[in-house]
């Protein structure tokens, strides 16, 4: 089981290596730890994907931070299983080397990264909507089978989709964008038979849309 932890503790060396061996001995499998920032007051905010067995509970592993000087748990959470925090990175870099295809590029790698089938990066068109980009085993939506597509342009904020009749079994999310013209893109991820997405899932997509639309060069 997954969870993110988002622990300060002191910004000095060797504070990382304790912090990491607290954890081991509580029972917790580390998977990834990322700098949030550095403080001006001497700390740092890390977060720490790590898997527990299930005979372990999350607040052993708050209890052991807050054992360690210095060290103070800011929350604890399930996490998507699989993910990791440097998929998230690796796609990050992945749009910004060319942001003349930012859309395109995070489209590609949105399988890997959100553990989906497929995606989409969708625009409005003259009259249905415009393809932007899409994953190599994404549908087509051009033949006019999916009439739901021109609802998904008008989307406030990530969610899930209700199911597509033509896109039987599959599970749908969307997140909107706001290109750097004014433009507005959505981009819609599916799973062939689930699972459903996740809050964290759809906090995750909301943030990567957003990030790779203001990238997008005109």
């Amino acid at each position: 089981m997954a969870f993110l932890l988002r622990v300060e503790l002191p910004d000095v060396p060797g504070s990382l290596g304790v912090l990491a061996t607290a954890l081991g001995s509580a029972g917790a499998d580390i998977e990834a730890i990322e700098i949030v920032e550095h403080r001006a007051d001497g700390k740092a905010l890390d977060d720490v994907l790590l898997e527990l067995p299930p005979t372990v509970m999350p607040d052993t592993l708050v209890t052991a931070c807050h054992e360690l000087e210095g060290v103070r748990v800011h929350w604890i959470s399930r996490y998507n299983a699989g993910v990791n925090l440097s998929m998230d990175l690796e796609a990050v870099e992945e749009f910004t080397e060319d942001p003349s295809r930012a859309i395109a590029r995070l489209v590609e790698v949105m399988p890997e990264t959100f553990r989906v089938d497929w995606a989409l990066a969708l625009g409005a068109g003259d009259e249905r909507p415009e393809v932007l980009g899409a994953s190599p085993t994404a549908p087509r939506i051009d033949n006019g089978d999916v009439p739901q597509a021109g609802e998904w342009l008008e989307l406030a904020e990530s969610s899930t989709l209700p199911d597509v009749e033509a896109w039987a079994s599959t599970v749908l999310a969307a997140a909107p964008g706001r290109l750097r013209d004014g433009r507005g893109v959505t981009i819609v991820v599916g799973r062939h038979g689930g699972p459903d997405f996740l809050a964290s899932e759809l906090a995750r997509l909301g943030h990567m849309v957003s990030l790779a639309s203001s990238v997008q060069l005109p």
